[in-house]
C-alpha cells in the first residue's frame, strides 16, 4: 500500500465516489484511480466500497474504519510537510484563508497588512465562499485557518475558538422618513421591504429569529452574500438595508447612507476562527491568528489544538 492510494480514496469520497471527477481533481486517469483502489482493497483483503458494474456506489462498514485510519495518515503526512517547512524556511510559505465575504472585505485587510510586514517571503491565498464552504476547505485542507460567523463549530473535524463579537446595523437613505430615528422596532423596520443577507450568512438566522419571535414577517426584497451588494440596493431604493456593523465602519459624515444600531434587535453575533483538529501550525498561522483579535493568544490556541479543554467563550 502507499500514500497514492490513499489519496485516491480519500478524494473518491470527496468528489461523491465520481471517479471522473476525482481523476480531474488529482490530475490523473480515472483507470489509473479504479486500479490503485482495487488494488488497495485486494492488499487488505476487504472492500472499502459497495460498486455497481465499475461505478462506485457507497462505502462499506469495513470501509468506513479504513477511511478513518487514511485521514490519520494524510493529515499526519501534511503534518510532516508543515514541520519541514516551519524549520527550513521559517519565515517563508503560504498562508491560505478561508473566509466569508465580509470578513474578506472589512475584517481581514489590516491584519493580513500586518503579517505581509512581518512575514514579506509570506505569500496570501484568500478563498471566499459561504460559511459551509470555508468549513469544506478547512477539512480538505484547501485552508490553513479560517474565519466566519455561522456554522463552523458545528463540524467535529475543526477546532474553533470565538474570535469578536458585532452587531447587525439598519442602513437607508439619508432622506428616509426612519433616517432619524435613535431606536427602531422591528415593527417599523418590517414596514418597509427588506435587503440584506443570505440565509447562510453574517448573522442571518439572528434576523430571521427575532422577526419569528414577534410574529411578523418582512418583505424580503433582495438577499446578498455582500455587504456592499446590499448597500448598493439600498441606494437605488429596492428597500432599507440590515448589514453588519462592520460594513458601515468606514462611512463619513458625508455619506449618502445613514446606519442606525440594531443590536436591540438581533443580539450579538459572534465571529469564530477555526482549525483543522490536529493539524501542525506554522509559526506565521499563529501569528495571524492573534493579529485577527487581542482575544486570540498562541498559549490559547495551542491548548486548543491538543484538546485541553471542550469550550472556549469571549
Amino acid at each position: 500500500m502507499n500514500l497514492h492510494q490513499f489519496r485516491y480514496v480519500q478524494e473518491a469520497v470527496r468528489r461523491n465516489l465520481n471517479l471522473t471527477e476525482t481523476a480531474k481533481a488529482l490530475f490523473t486517469s480515472q483507470p489509473g484511480v479504479s486500479k490503485a483502489i482495487l488494488e488497495l482493497e485486494e492488499e487488505l483483503g476487504i472492500d472499502i466500497f459497495m460498486r455497481h458494474g465499475k461505478r462506485l456506489r457507497r462505502v462499506t462498514e469495513p470501509g468506513e474504519q479504513v477511511l478513518k485510519s487514511i485521514d490519520i495518515i494524510m493529515r499526519e503526512v501534511g503534518n510532516l510537510k508543515r514541520i519541514g517547512e516551519q524549520f527550513s524556511k521559517q519565515e517563508a510559505g503560504t498562508l491560505s484563508i478561508a473566509t466569508t465575504h465580509t470578513q474578506a472585505r472589512y475584517v481581514l485587510p489590516s491584519p493580513v497588512a500586518l503579517l505581509r510586514r512581518r512575514y514579506p517571503q509570506v505569500q496570501v491565498e484568500l478563498h471566499q465562499g459561504t460559511p459551509d464552504q470555508v468549513a469544506r476547505m478547512l477539512l480538505e485542507e484547501t485552508a490553513d485557518i479560517g474565519l466566519a460567523t455561522e456554522s463552523l463549530q458545528n463540524h467535529d473535524g475543526l477546532i474553533t475558538l470565538p474570535c469578536y463579537d458585532w452587531h447587525h446595523v439598519v442602513v437607508l437613505p439619508r432622506g428616509h422618513a426612519l433616517a432619524g430615528t435613535e431606536r427602531l422596532t422591528l415593527e417599523q423596520i418590517a414596514s418597509e421591504p427588506l435587503v440584506t443577507y443570505h440565509s447562510t450568512v453574517t448573522g442571518r438566522s439572528r434576523i430571521d429569529d427575532a422577526f419569528a419571535r414577534a410574529r411578523i414577517k418582512p418583505e424580503i426584497a433582495l438577499e446578498a452574500l455582500d455587504s456592499d451588494v446590499i448597500k448598493t440596493y439600498v441606494r437605488v431604493g429596492l428597500g432599507i438595508g440590515i448589514v453588519a456593523e462592520m460594513a458601515v465602519r468606514d462611512d463619513g459624515p458625508d455619506s449618502d447612507l445613514v446606519s442606525i444600531p440594531a443590536a436591540h434587535l438581533f443580539g450579538t453575533n459572534v465571529s469564530r476562527v477555526a482549525f483543522r483538529r490536529g493539524v501542525y501550525l506554522r509559526e506565521f498561522v499563529l501569528t495571524f491568528a492573534e493579529l485577527l483579535s487581542d482575544r486570540l493568544t498562541r498559549a490559547l490556541i495551542q491548548r486548543a489544538m491538543r484538546g485541553d479543554a471542550e469550550n472556549y467563550e469571549l
